[in-house]
């Protein structure tokens, strides 16, 4: 990241209100805090988060959580590899998706962030609900 400059680059768009969605590591990068171990991030999003949470490569897991991505639940396939899960969420900080009562993924103005790979399944919500914010976030520009 700091050989190609991505610190920079992400703090600038985060600042001009550039819609990001980091899934996975990309919520560790994002999270205010990280720990197991503690590690830099950019603060984006107000949550916690806890590295490999569920377990390493062989404790991987497929699962069926619900999101309220336009107000109603709704079924969703989630994949987790080596997966972290958000331990606090601050204030500003909506949950989306939750699996087996915990957050798995949330928002925080344009910034949104998940424990799991929506691209690793076929369902497309996620990815939509995504591009609905940076299209959002164009009108506005």
């Amino acid at each position: 990241m700091d050989a190609w400059g991505f610190v920079p680059a992400l703090e600038r768009l985060h600042a001009a209100g550039t819609p990001i969605f980091g899934t996975c590591a990309g919520l560790i990068l994002l999270a205010r805090e990280v720990e197991n171990p503690r590690q830099f991030s950019l603060g984006a999003i107000d949550v916690t988060v806890e590295r490999n949470a569920y377990g390493r490569q062989r404790e991987s897991f497929e699962a069926r959580g619900i999101a309220r991505l336009d107000g109603r639940p709704v079924e969703l396939d989630m994949v987790f590899i080596r997966a972290p899960r958000i331990r606090r969420l601050g204030p500003g900080v909506e949950s989306l998706a939750e699996l087996r009562g915990e957050t798995v993924m949330a928002r925080q103005g344009n910034v949104l962030v998940a424990t799991f790979h929506p691209e690793l399944t076929d369902d497309l919500s996620v990815h939509r609900y995504f591009c609905d914010l940076v299209g959002k976030a164009r009108l506005v520009a």
